[in-house]
């Protein structure tokens, strides 16, 4: 009995976990460039208890469908996590700045920390960088990097800005010229569930080379002549609220049912303790 508690208790902890993992797609419903995730259970050991004393002729039959002994699990865990890469429903904004990729496997490029990390929310700004040029920057500030793995800068006092389904990027100045700021830096992931989250909608992918894995099978630049920019758009979050909603529900009674089972089973512990003494 103190073992099924044990092992209920695992299960609890375990549930928790998914919890979170709903309540984290639920609360990112709105973001931009979201990719929701779910979590899936799996059975911990399971260990096979001898109850049949051995010789024990009434009992061990050579005729026996059942096997001698009873299988007891260790509870359950969360197995892993997968990553719903789907794109989000496409939002009209007008901003030249607001961009999604209607390719699911493509990421904008941009820098966090020294390190390059991978978006699918393309809702950027400008900030000044110096020499009369604006930075183009994430929503969070991190500088959006271009094809030359460069940050994508843009000339100060454009009055237009046209972006091409390749990630052509043309500012035009008030006097009608036209500046090429160069090329967005869009990659195709092939191992979208190497991708690690961290925060914000930004990805990172682990040391490849620990895993035996090379950059380019992972991350290769994206196709010009398959370019999946829109301008004036943005991706939304893929979550699907009606089945986090669901999924909530169910999570919520299966706790409740594992609490009450070690709540029955500490009652019960308590009369047969009752009963001996």
């Amino acid at each position: 009995m103190q073992q099924q508690m044990l092992d209920t208790a695992v299960t609890l902890g375990q549930i928790q976990q998914q919890l979170s993992t709903v309540a984290n797609n639920i609360a990112n419903v709105d973001t931009t460039g979201y990719k929701s995730r779910s979590a899936n259970f799996s059975d911990l050991l399971v260990q096979s208890l001898n109850n049949i004393t051995p010789g024990d002729d009434k009992l061990d039959q050579a005729n026996r469908l059942t096997p001698n002994g009873i299988r007891l699990g260790s509870g359950a865990k969360v197995g892993d996590t997968q990553l719903d890469t789907s794109a989000g429903a496409l939002q009209q904004t007008g901003n030249p700045l607001d961009l999604a990729l209607t390719n699911d496997q493509q990421y904008f490029t941009v820098s966090l920390n020294g390190a390059t990390a991978y978006t699918r929310a393309g809702n950027f700004n400008t900030e000044p960088a110096g020499g009369n040029r604006l930075r183009l920057l994430t929503k969070s500030g991190q500088a959006v990097l271009g094809a030359n793995g460069q940050p994508m800068t843009l000339p100060a006092g454009y009055s237009d800005v046209q972006i091409s389904s390749a990630g052509d990027v043309t500012a035009v100045m008030p006097s009608g010229a036209r500046v090429n700021a160069g090329r967005l830096g869009i990659v195709q992931i092939n191992r979208p569930q190497l991708l690690k989250s961290q925060g914000d909608s930004l990805f990172t992918l682990p040391n490849l080379g620990s895993l035996g894995i090379g950059l380019n099978q992972v991350v290769q630049p994206a196709n010009a002549a398959n370019g999946s920019v829109a301008q004036g758009k943005l991706e939304g979050s893929n979550v699907d609220l009606t089945d986090e909603m669901t999924n909530l529900i169910n999570l919520e009674r299966n706790y409740q049912m594992n609490a009450r089972s070690i709540s029955m089973s500490d009652q019960m512990s308590g009369l047969v303790n009752g009963l001996l003494h």
